[in-house]
């Protein structure tokens, strides 16, 4: 009985991490439309597994019923406050982004040759240490654009998944962008220390999803020499 069990904790330790890519860039700036156009056509000829860590709060502020991803009445209300203010969870709470991490890895049939595209997770250094313990990040995929830019895209809605947003007023935009400025940028430079790959992709007020992934499809193969 030790030994099965030990033999399993071995095989747990040597297996390797599901490789990620990790979009960032501000609000409005298309990763949710990309992330659902990576994960439809494949990226580098991998197939993709989109994983929207602010629409997965959403659903689970939205749920009726049982509570999703084994979340206590506390952890929803961290959620909801976090979805009402634009704070970020900070790392005595990312136990609640784990969980829902998790329950997302469980949802997909994930196969090692896969590519995970994550999307609103890590947003600042300390998630970024935690979800080591989850994926390795190989590269990460930068969408830049300017505050006008920012503003035109969600009033013409360009990714289209701006619909039924209570959070797009300016105050709102504005705060986001700071916040992203700030605390989730430094991500960069911090990743590329580590060894990933950063594709930077300016974005226009009408760049569509699917240029999008052309245009990273084409210059990004470089990083799958650690797949």
């Amino acid at each position: 009985m030790y030994h099965n069990s030990a033999m399993r904790r071995k095989s747990r330790a040597v297996s390797p991490l599901p490789r990620a890519i990790l979009l960032l860039g501000p609000t409005g700036s298309g990763k949710t439309p990309l992330g659902e156009a990576a994960a439809r056509a494949g990226l580098w000829g991998r197939r993709c597994h989109h994983f929207d860590f602010g629409e997965n709060l959403r659903r689970a502020a939205a749920a009726r019923g049982p509570k999703p991803f084994r979340l206590s009445g506390a952890d929803l209300a961290v959620v909801k406050r976090s979805l009402a203010t634009g704070a970020l969870l900070e790392d005595s709470q990312f136990p609640i982004a784990a969980r829902i991490f998790e329950g997302f890895l469980k949802s997909v049939r994930f196969r090692p040759e896969d590519l995970i595209l994550l999307n609103g997770l890590p947003r600042h250094p300390g998630q970024a240490r935690e979800m080591g313990r989850f994926v390795e990040v190989i590269a990460v995929v930068v969408l830049a654009a300017s505050p006008a830019v920012i503003r035109e895209r969600i009033r013409m809605d360009t990714g289209g998944d701006r619909r039924g947003r209570a959070d797009d007023s300016l105050a709102e935009i504005g705060k986001k962008l700071s916040i992203y400025r700030k605390r989730t940028r430094p991500l960069v430079d911090l990743y590329r220390k580590k060894g990933a790959a950063v594709f930077t992709l300016v974005v226009g007020a009408r760049t569509a999803a699917v240029t999008m992934l052309k245009r990273i499809d084409r210059s990004g193969r470089i990083a799958l020499v650690k797949v």
